[in-house]
């Protein structure tokens, strides 16, 4: 059965001589994995250059809703990433996202949401120009709450830490050691309203930076289901 939906790029990995396989997130299914027709045809019926991470496209898809694997049958690009193809910042933010919310999506009952609020931040770093080193901390941020998984931060006290495992402010530590110490909970309660127009804003040390990504990351570990390492941290460490 064949239906039209929206899809975002995560990733491609080479499955065979004939097929890759590539992870869409889909404004309709969610995470859907896709038979990509491997071409050496100058005019290929479905374009593998439309199959860039964080690219957003128009799809027909044959899809079953037992099957792991699904079929494309038509496939265009909603908008070209003009800036983000040759900004080595833009770039590096891009493969990061897109290996991030690899691991991320799974399964969630609220497909249209998520999706266009990923969407747009796909736009917005397309556009913006300034604050750039922030973008993929705001947009982690903000994700959770889309997620269903962000943290409680309204009982937050001055001399209250933050706990990671269970996503709220205490006075008093557990039978784990996932805490912010005082310092950093008290940032948190700052960093809380972080967005993309004023990210900017937020004058961080790479140090901090790094230091803000792994509990961030800490955290998504903790609360969505068999999260693994991504690989291309380590190239965005580097340039911020």
């Amino acid at each position: 059965m064949f239906h039209k939906t929206q899809g975002i790029v995560l990733s491609v990995t080479k499955y065979n001589d004939r097929f890759s396989i590539a992870q869409v997130f889909t404004s309709d299914f969610g995470r859907t994995a896709y038979m990509l027709p491997i071409s050496k045809s100058k005019k290929p019926k479905i374009n593998p250059a439309l199959f860039f991470p964080l690219s957003v496209i128009d799809m027909e898809v044959e899809h079953f809703p037992l099957r792991q694997i699904h079929r494309l049958k038509d496939v265009q690009r909603q908008f070209p990433l003009y800036s983000i193809n040759v900004n080595v910042i833009k770039l590096s933010i891009a493969f990061f996202l897109s290996e991030f919310l690899t691991k991320v999506l799974q399964e969630t009952n609220e497909n249209k949401v998520v999706f266009c609020f990923i969407k747009d931040s796909i736009i917005t770093l397309e556009e913006k120009d300034r604050g750039l080193a922030n973008f993929h901390l705001a947009f982690m941020f903000n994700l959770a709450q889309f997620l269903g998984i962000a943290p409680n931060l309204d009982d937050y006290n001055k001399d209250s830490l933050f706990d990671l495992m269970n996503g709220e402010y205490t006075f008093e530590k557990r039978t784990h050691n996932h805490y912010l110490n005082l310092q950093q909970s008290n940032f948190l309660n700052v960093f809380k309203k972080i967005n993309f127009n004023n990210m900017h804003l937020y004058k961080l040390s790479q140090g901090d930076r790094n230091v803000l990504i792994n509990f961030m990351l800490d955290y998504y570990r903790m609360h969505v289901y068999d999260f693994t390492e991504i690989k291309s941290l380590e190239v965005l460490r580097e340039l911020y």
